[in-house]
């Protein structure tokens, strides 16, 4: 391991061990300031985060941009804390941090015997919704995080996320879409964030006015399974509740090969995904590259 692997690896270390043991609004007031000190800096995260920002919000100034990417800092920033704190919260206090509406389509579909799987952009907290739906409608399910540099993270993602009640599957390894297709087959829930392609097989997808590569892996296993394909958007409010809402079924499209039909559905999660967004753009937390036209033609990719 190199010397920034065992860095990054001591300081999430010490996020976990130290954070969840704060006071909450010790814990709030830190990861504002941090998000504050972050957004002065003015570094390649929070460029990009504004400059994602302003294909969202068009009619943008700068003036406006600039309060856009610090109120988004803070917003990740609050997830972060969410996060490292969520090990130590109660059930009480992780059912009550966050209101959905529309569950019903998940409680239904679930009931249907069918499967469910759920879409998210990176919007708002979704460890904490994961976590929310594991001990509020006492439903497990299974998702998939991508290998991160060193393994001694990933393995404390995967450990921290396996304690809230979820199965992880590692993105890398080309195993992860049979496990998931065979737990959908059992009737099970699936929750994939999938606004950001990591491979070369992505769909193209109209996003914000301009074409992005979006995961065709929610749409793929929609149509071999038979699951309810759902997408989820989230935001934050000034409580400390997290809001969200289900939105309705994406369906298999009844004609066309099944890259027409993935791109189809993968085109209406991307239309949901930019709802929710374009309603709350500040807790959109997208600090990478994502639209075709900002990646690097030469790696293709971040």
């Amino acid at each position: 391991m190199s010397a920034q692997d065992r860095l990054t690896d001591a300081l999430y270390g010490l996020g976990w061990s130290t954070v969840k043991k704060l006071p909450e609004p010790v814990a709030v007031r830190l990861g504002r300031t941090i998000a504050d000190l972050a957004w002065k800096q003015r570094g390649k995260g929070v460029r990009r985060l504004e400059s994602n920002y302003a294909r969202v919000v068009p009619d943008a100034g700068p003036e406006r941009l600039a309060e856009l990417s610090r109120a988004g800092m803070r917003s990740y920033l609050r997830y972060w804390m969410e996060s490292f704190r969520l090990p130590a919260w109660s059930k009480e206090r992780i059912k009550s941090g966050c209101a959905v509406k529309d569950v019903h389509y998940v409680t239904e579909g679930m009931a249907s015997g069918k499967g469910v799987i759920l879409a998210l952009p990176h919007l708002g907290n979704w460890d904490l919704a994961g976590a929310w739906v594991t001990t509020e409608l006492g439903i497990p399910f299974t998702t998939v995080a991508e290998r991160l540099k060193p393994e001694t993270l990933y393995d404390r993602f995967v450990a921290y996320r396996e304690g809230l009640g979820m199965e992880v599957l590692p993105h890398s390894g080309g195993t992860a879409f049979g496990t998931l297709a065979r737990r959908l087959r059992d009737g099970g829930l699936v929750c994939l964030v999938a606004d950001r392609d990591l491979s070369a097989s992505g769909v193209e997808v109209d996003f914000f006015g301009d074409t992005a590569r979006m995961p065709a892996g929610p749409a793929l296993l929609a149509q071999q399974t038979g699951a309810l394909l759902l997408p989820v958007t989230l935001w934050y409010d000034d409580s400390p509740m997290m809001r969200g809402r289900v939105h309705p079924p994406v369906e298999v499209p009844e004609s066309g090969t099944r890259a027409e039909k993935t791109s189809v559905m993968t085109q209406a999660l991307a239309d949901a995904f930019a709802t929710g967004i374009a309603d709350h753009p500040e807790d959109w937390h997208m600090l990478q590259r994502l639209w075709l036209a900002d990646l690097d033609p030469a790696k293709g990719s971040t």
